[in-house]
């Protein structure tokens, strides 16, 4: 891929934990997306999502589960402190400020979708047959194509 092109990732949040309503509601609609515990999803972060990405976000373990909306990368890959921090909901000790385990990145909410596209209706779109989604549907960060990012973006009704 040609350095600094826009790169696509979905990323999966229990509504329960931290909903799309919930970034949308932070100071501009910025967070940390900390508390990922998952090696590949910790490669992901680490290496390959940086600022400016576009981001599908989706709730898991919802009626039904779904993508709600996007968002984008304001940080790319940084430590996680939250592993170092035993009050937090995602300790590790194996991980130190000097020596991190497990990494973050920021995203920014842009726009929910008119309508939350659900993973029933993923799976019988044509040309989402192959989205990571459909294939792996249980890692929390994995990454989206240009068109397929066209497509969802389009079932949802926002501008890809």
């Amino acid at each position: 891929m040609p350095e600094g092109e826009r790169r696509y990732w979905l990323v999966k949040s229990e509504p329960n934990t931290y909903s799309f309503a919930d970034l949308m509601a932070e100071p501009d609609r910025t967070a940390e997306w900390d508390g990922v515990r998952n090696y590949q999803a910790r490669n992901t972060l680490r290496d390959d999502i940086k600022e400016g990405d576009g981001v599908l976000f989706y709730h898991s373990n919802a009626k039904p589960t779904a993508v709600i909306g996007t968002a984008v990368v304001v940080r790319g890959g940084y430590p996680d402190h939250t592993a170092w921090d035993p009050d937090s909901d995602n300790p590790d000790p194996r991980s130190t400020p000097d020596n991190p385990v497990w990494f973050m990145v920021d995203i920014q909410g842009v726009a929910a979708f008119e309508s939350p596209i659900p993973l029933a209706e993923i799976r019988k779109t044509p040309g989402l047959e192959n989205m990571a989604l459909v294939k792996n549907s249980r890692l929390s960060v994995q990454p989206v194509t240009a068109d397929e990012w066209r497509i969802v973006t389009g079932l949802g009704g926002v501008s890809a």
